[in-house]
């Protein structure tokens, strides 16, 4: 299999895990309610986007976090990786609207509780996904 449809599959299961947050959550928004003319598919195509830019935000600063960070994920015993995944849902909502994309995380707490429901949905889409098709 490809590492192009394993990417795809990863790209769509946060697409999917966000979307849920939407449905979840009042704090975090897309489509209409961020953008009265969006439609359906721009709906989609954002959601699409949004889990793209949530891949290179965690590809790029996670890493970084987890090694400046180390001495509190110890301290902590890994629980301030909660606030972490809330910061960088959040930052990802902030670049979203600076790019324009109809996709909004109210505040901490909204982006703390989205963090959860992306992380928990991920790991249930991933564990029902066949293992050739997700090469992880």
């Amino acid at each position: 299999m490809s590492n192009a449809l394993a990417m795809t599959i990863r790209v769509i299961v946060v697409a999917v895990a966000l979307w849920v947050a939407t449905l979840i959550l009042g704090g975090i928004r897309v489509g209409t309610e961020v953008n009265p003319n969006s439609t359906t598919a721009s709906t989609i195509g954002t959601l699409l986007v949004v889990a793209i830019i949530f891949g290179i935000v965690n590809a790029v600063l996670k890493p970084i976090i987890k090694v400046v960070g180390c001495p509190l994920y110890i301290l902590t015993l890994g629980l301030i990786s909660l606030v972490v995944n809330a910061l960088l849902l959040w930052l990802v909502g902030w670049i979203a609207g600076k790019v324009g994309l109809p996709f909004a995380v109210d505040g901490f707490w909204a982006a703390f509780w989205g963090a959860i429901i992306v992380g928990v949905v991920s790991f249930l889409l991933h564990v029902l996904i066949p293992d050739k098709l997700d090469q992880r």
